[in-house]
C-alpha cells in the first residue's frame, strides 16, 4: 500500500463535529477522509472512514476493489495506532467504508503526553487493486459479512450491528448458508420497523415484531437490545398522540371493505427451507 494522505489535526481535543480532509488521489482515484472525533455509532470512539469523492457524478455500474488502513502518529510522528488492512469494495450503494471504533477516545486523550501538545496526525495507506468505471449495477450482488451472505446493498446496515453487538450471532445454531442468509433478511427487517416513529406501527406490526424477536432469539441470536428497543416501542405507542387517534378508526373501514389476507410467518418458509437440506443429505 501506499501513504496517500497525511493530515495534522491541531488542538484535537476541542473537536466535537464531523471532518472531511482535502481531496486525494490513490490508484487513478480520488478519495477523502471522514474523521468523527467523538465516534459514529459507537461513542466515546475515534471513528474514520474512507469515502469516494462526488460518486453521484461516476458512470453507472462503477466499483472499487482497494485495501486500506489508518494510521495515527504523534507530533513527534511516534505511530500511537495503526488499524487492521481491510480490503473493501467501493461502490454506487457503499462509496464509504471505514472503522467506528479506532481507539478510545479515553485512550487518545490520556495526560502522559500520548498524543502530544493535543496535535493528531493520520495517514491514510491505500492499494487500488481493481476499477470498473461502467457496469452493472452492484446493488443485488452478494457479499460476505461476518458469515452471513447478503446483498451488497445491506452490507453497511449488517458491519454497523456487528459492531454495536459484537455477539449478536455467536450461538446461531444453524450453518446452512440460505437459512443464515433468511434469518439475516428478517432481522433487518425487523430492526428497520421498531426504527420507525413508534405511533405509525400497527398492534398487528407490533405483534409480528415481537413473534418475530422470539423467533430469532430461538435460533440462536443474541438480542437483548432489540428485545429493550421494541418495549420502548410499545410504550410510546400508547402514549396519546392524535395521530394514534385517528389510525384505528381507518383500520375499521379497511377491514369492513376487505378482510387482510392471513399472514404466512417467514419462519415456516425457513422450516421448509431445512427439511429440504436434511433430506437432500440422505
Amino acid at each position: 500500500m501506499e501513504k496517500a494522505l497525511s493530515w495534522e489535526i491541531n488542538n484535537f481535543s476541542e473537536k466535537n463535529s464531523a471532518m472531511k480532509s482535502d481531496r486525494f488521489s490513490s490508484g487513478g482515484c480520488e478519495w477523502y477522509l471522514c474523521v468523527y472525533p467523538e465516534g459514529k455509532i459507537v461513542d466515546d470512539h475515534l471513528s474514520l472512514s474512507l469515502s469516494v469523492v462526488n460518486p453521484r457524478t461516476l458512470l453507472p455500474g462503477w466499483r472499487r476493489q482497494a485495501s486500506f488502513c489508518f494510521v495515527l502518529l504523534n507530533q513527534s510522528g511516534k505511530v500511537l495506532h495503526t488499524t487492521v488492512e481491510k480490503s473493501r469494495l467501493f461502490c454506487a450503494e457503499t462509496p464509504s467504508w471505514g472503522i467506528i471504533n479506532v481507539l478510545t477516545l479515553t485512550k487518545l486523550q490520556q495526560a502522559d503526553g500520548f498524543m502530544e501538545n493535543n496535535k493528531l496526525t493520520i495517514e491514510v495507506d491505500i492499494k487500488v487493486t481493481k476499477v470498473v468505471y461502467e457496469g452493472k449495477s452492484t446493488e443485488n450482488e452478494i457479499v460476505v459479512v461476518h458469515g452471513f451472505h447478503v446483498l451488497n446493498s445491506q452490507a453497511v446496515s449488517v458491519c454497523n450491528m456487528f459492531v454495536k453487538h459484537p455477539d449478536v450471532a455467536v450461538d446461531i445454531r444453524s450453518e446452512i448458508r440460505e437459512v443464515k442468509t433468511a434469518y439475516m433478511n428478517i432481522l433487518l427487517g425487523l430492526v428497520q420497523t421498531l426504527d420507525k416513529p413508534p405511533q405509525s406501527l400497527s398492534e398487528t406490526e407490533l405483534s409480528n415484531a415481537g413473534s418475530e424477536l422470539s423467533e430469532l432469539t430461538d435460533a440462536g441470536f443474541k438480542l437483548d437490545w432489540l428485545k429493550s428497543k421494541l418495549e420502548e416501542v410499545s410504550l410510546k405507542r400508547k402514549e396519546p398522540s392524535s395521530a394514534l387517534k385517528i389510525e384505528p378508526e381507518k383500520e375499521n373501514n379497511k377491514s369492513a371493505t376487505a378482510a387482510a389476507p392471513p399472514r404466512v410467518s417467514p419462519f415456516e418458509c425457513i422450516r421448509i427451507l431445512i427439511k429440504k437440506f436434511f433430506l437432500a443429505c440422505f
